[in-house]
Order: C-alpha cells, then sequence, then structure tokens
C-alpha cells in the first residue's frame, strides 16, 4: 500500500492506494461518530461491508447515476445529516464513486460551515481522479458542477477490492481519466503504453491509480482552487466531453472525456497548438480505451452546453486545455460558430 501526501493550503489529506486501505479506513474512524453517503448500487453490493467497516453508523443511499447528481439529493442528504444529529466532529463518509464523493463531499462543506470529510471511492474513476483534490458539487439548470465548494477530505481509501464489482463499462470510464493523466503526464503516459494489453487487469488498475494520484496530488498542491491555471490542465477533454455528457447522456463520464479528447486533439491539430504526429500519438493512446468513436447526429447543437463552461472568460467563446506537446498542454479560447464547425466532425467520425 502507499501512502500519498497533500500539502494543501486549507487543509492536508492523506490517500492510501492499494489492498488494505479499506481496513486503514475501519481502523482511522474507530471510536468516530460516523456519516456514510452512498448509493443504491453501492449498498446493494456492501451492505454487509458497510455494518462491518462502519459499526453503527447511520448510511444515507442516494439514487444511483449522475442524473441524480443534483440539489434534490444533496438536500437528502443535508436532511439526514440533520436527523442523525451530526456536529461538526462527526465524519461524513464518501462511499461510492464520482457522483457521491461530489455529493457527499459538498454536503460536508455545507453543514454546519464543515464537518470532517472522508473520501472511500469504490469506482476505477473516482480512484484515480474525483476523490482526491477536493472539488466537490452538484449539477444544476443543465451545467455540470456548477454549485460547488473546495473541500479537501482528510483521507482518501483506494481500495481495489471495488474493482472485483465494476462492469466494463465503469472500468472503460475510469480509463477515461487515465488516459487523461497520460497525456499530460509522460510517465503514466509510459506506463500506459509499455502496457496496453494490461489495460483491464485489476492488479495493473491498481498500479495505475496510485501513478495517477501521485500526479494529481502535485498539481493540487501547487494550485488548490485554480488560481493560478495550473490545475486547469486537468479539465483536458472535459469542455467538449461535459458538452456531450448533457446533451446525450448514456454514455459514462470517462467515455465522454476520451471522446472530448479525440475531438479537441484535432482541435490542437488544425488550430496549431500541436504538431500533426503528436495530435496522432494522443488518439493512438485514446484508442487503447476507446477503439471506436462513436457517431453523434447532430453534434454541433453541444454548443449551447460548452458555453456554460466554467472555464470559459468571454461571451461567445468556448475555452478548452488542449494537449502540445508530450507533457505540456495549452489553452485555446475559440469563438463560439468555430467550435460548433468541429463538433460537427463528430457526426462523422470515421472520415
Amino acid at each position: 500500500m502507499e501512502t500519498i501526501q497533500l500539502h494543501t493550503k486549507s487543509r492536508p489529506s492523506t490517500v492510501l492506494c492499494g489492498a488494505g486501505a479499506l481496513s486503514e479506513a475501519k481502523s482511522f474512524l474507530q471510536g468516530k461518530e460516523c456519516f456514510v453517503v452512498t448509493d443504491s448500487n453501492v449498498l446493494r453490493l456492501y451492505a454487509d461491508t458497510i455494518s462491518q467497516t462502519f459499526p453503527g453508523a447511520s448510511v444515507c443511499a442516494v439514487p444511483a447515476g449522475e442524473r441524480h447528481k443534483n440539489r434534490c439529493s444533496l438536500f437528502a442528504i443535508l436532511d439526514a445529516m440533520l436527523d442523525a444529529r451530526l456536529h461538526r466532529s462527526s465524519v461524513v463518509v464518501a462511499l461510492g464513486g464520482g457522483v457521491v464523493g461530489d455529493m457527499a463531499g459538498l454536503a460536508a462543506a455545507l453543514y454546519m460551515r464543515g464537518t470532517r470529510l472522508v473520501q472511500v471511492p469504490t469506482t476505477l474513476l473516482a480512484q484515480v481522479d474525483s476523490s482526491v483534490g477536493g472539488k466537490t458539487a452538484v449539477d444544476y439548470r443543465g451545467v455540470k458542477n456548477v454549485i460547488g465548494a473546495f473541500y479537501q477530505p482528510e483521507r482518501v481509501f483506494c481500495d481495489p477490492l471495488f474493482f472485483r464489482t465494476l462492469p466494463p463499462r465503469e472500468i472503460r470510464c475510469g480509463l477515461g481519466e487515465i488516459v487523461k493523466t497520460g497525456v499530460l503526464d509522460p510517465a503514466v503516459g509510459d506506463m500506459i503504453k509499455e502496457n496496453k494489453g494490461s489495460l483491464r487487469d485489476l492488479s495493473f488498475l491498481q498500479q495505475l491509480a496510485a501513478a495517477c494520484v501521485r500526479f494529481k496530488a502535485r498539481v493540487v498542491e501547487e494550485d488548490e482552487t485554480e488560481r493560478s491555471g495550473l490545475r486547469k490542465c486537468l479539465n483536458l477533454g472535459h469542455t467538449t466531453g461535459h458538452a456531450l455528457e448533457l446533451m446525450y447522456g448514456r454514455r459514462s463520464h470517462g467515455e465522454y472525456v476520451l471522446i472530448g479528447m479525440w475531438l479537441e486533439s484535432h482541435i490542437a491539430e488544425r488550430e496549431g497548438v500541436c504538431t500533426p504526429a503528436y495530435a496522432r500519438e494522443v488518439r493512438s493512446m485514446i484508442a487503447l480505451a476507446l477503439p471506436r468513436i462513436p457517431a453523434f447526429p447532430g453534434a454541433a447543437g453541444a454548443l449551447r452546453y460548452a458555453l456554460l463552461d466554467k472555464k470559459n472568460e468571454g461571451q461567445g467563446t468556448v475555452s478548452m486545455i488542449l494537449p502540445k506537446e508530450r507533457g505540456a498542454y495549452a489553452e485555446l479560447a475559440l469563438p463560439a460558430d468555430r467550435y460548433a464547425a468541429y463538433l460537427a466532425l463528430l457526426e462523422d467520425p470515421c472520415r
């Protein structure tokens, strides 16, 4: 098991990655008043594990799925916290994927202006990305993560035992954030390319998860709240990915990140941000996780969602984080009509 420290200004955070992390969570929380937030899927699979790991804890299970990442679910959690008579020294335990982690984290930040928070991510995506770094949020009025706060967890316990019950789609979802990290961090990129036949091997995924956390920890330590700009790099593929996710649904967040990176690599190539050779290298890495980019009829209509992205700073422009060269990125803002023309490439990705 590997221990990774985040020395952030607001609150230090410790991440434990590897087999036995859940047992460490049980030891850390022993004797503390715990309030477990999970979802209906995790509760169905791990009800016994929850009762054994967090004995005596109150449990609040929200409906599973991104469409339930909203104010109704957030206030259901807050209602349950108040009913349980939690106090500031109580510990909110986010046990689930990215949706649970984001909502439970925001509830912990809001309740009594802040209670203690521990993340126990159960999906590959949550272990490699969303549980680390303190971003919490819900979606509102068709905008992703528009209501939220930066709120660091005290501990994050990433145990690969949860990978055993993940369906292939959830593995692919996590690979979206892993490939994103591989484009930003040459060390992770080399791990992916050198072990491309093992991308669905659970023991290798455990190694990749720790490597992704190490990279994200370095970024978050330097730019905890995206003020200096460095943390923006973690939005690679997300401008287009979020817009498509809001418009079409159905696919997982990580798949949309892969699709967003595919389109944005073409934008980077055609706008002169990166060389054609490097754009092809990025797309070859994407293909390891998502061999075929699906067609999206009417994709230009996703512009209206892209214009709501939090990174945008001007009216009528869409800002993206694009691959520049190995281990480097660039931010580019395009006029809305030009970005919509690029979205049209997704109507027939094979051409």
